[in-house]
C-alpha cells in the first residue's frame, strides 16, 4: 500500500504544549545513542535484548531505513519526542503494525529516557498520537501491550482512556525471556465520548 502524501511520516511533525513529535532522522543519532546509553538499565526490563551493536551509528542508520520503509508502506508512523524549548530528545513513540481492510487498527509502542520518566511527557505524546491515529490515519482501533508488572505503563494507558482487554500469554521476548503482556485497546468512539 502506498502512503498518502499528507501522511508521509518523514516530514510529519505533531505539536504539543511541552513537546513535539517528529519522525526520526539520521541526524538524531548522537542524541538518541546518548539517551539510550544513559537509560539502558531503566529500559532493559521492558525491551527486547539489545544487540551488541545496538548503539552504533550503522545500526541506527539501519533503524532509520526500516522506519522510512514502514512509513512509505503505510504500516507505521514512528516518532521521536523533543522538548519544545530546546529540542532535547525525550524518547520515542510509534504507531505500528497498521492494518487496513476490515480491521483499520494499529499498535502503539513507546519508550522514555530515564531522566524524563514520570514527568508527563509520554502522556502528552500519547494524546498527540491518538489524535493523529484517529483523525489523519483514520484508524478505528488502537492497541498497546505491556508486561503486567510495568505499573507506569499500565497507568499511562488507563489515563489515556485505554481499556484492559486481557492477557496475552508468552506474547513477546523481552529482556531475553518470553513474557506475558496485558492487552489494552482504545476505539475511536471512546475518544468521541
Amino acid at each position: 500500500m502506498i502512503a498518502l502524501p499528507f501522511l508521509k511520516s518523514n516530514s510529519l511533525s505533531l505539536q504539543g504544549e511541552r513537546l513535539y513529535l517528529r519522525a526520526p532522522q539520521v541526524s538524531d543519532y548522537r542524541a538518541w545513542a546518548s539517551l539510550r546509553a544513559q537509560s539502558r538499565d531503566f529500559l532493559t526490563p521492558w525491551e527486547p535484548l539489545w544487540s551488541d551493536d545496538d548503539l552504533e551509528r550503522s545500526a541506527f542508520r539501519h533503524r532509520i531505513r526500516h522506519y522510512d520503509d514502514e512509513a512509505a508502506a503505510g504500516t507505521a508512523h514512528p516518532f521521536f519526542l523533543f522538548h519544545n524549548s530546546d529540542s532535547r530528545l525525550l524518547g520515542g513513540i510509534t504507531l505500528g503494525n497498521i492494518r487496513r481492510g476490515v480491521g483499520q487498527n494499529g499498535m502503539i509502542g513507546y519508550w522514555t529516557g530515564a531522566p524524563y520518566a514520570g514527568q508527563g511527557y509520554m502522556g502528552e505524546a500519547l494524546r498527540l498520537l491518538i489524535t493523529h491515529a484517529f483523525t489523519k490515519v483514520r484508524l478505528h482501533r488502537l492497541e498497546a501491550a505491556c508486561i503486567p508488572s510495568n505499573e507506569r505503563s499500565i497507568r499511562l494507558l488507563e489515563k489515556a482512556g485505554f481499556q484492559r482487554e486481557g492477557l496475552l500469554r508468552s506474547y513477546l521476548k523481552i529482556n531475553g525471556m518470553w513474557q506475558d503482556h496485558l492487552l489494552f485497546s482504545l476505539i475511536e468512539d471512546d475518544v468521541r465520548r
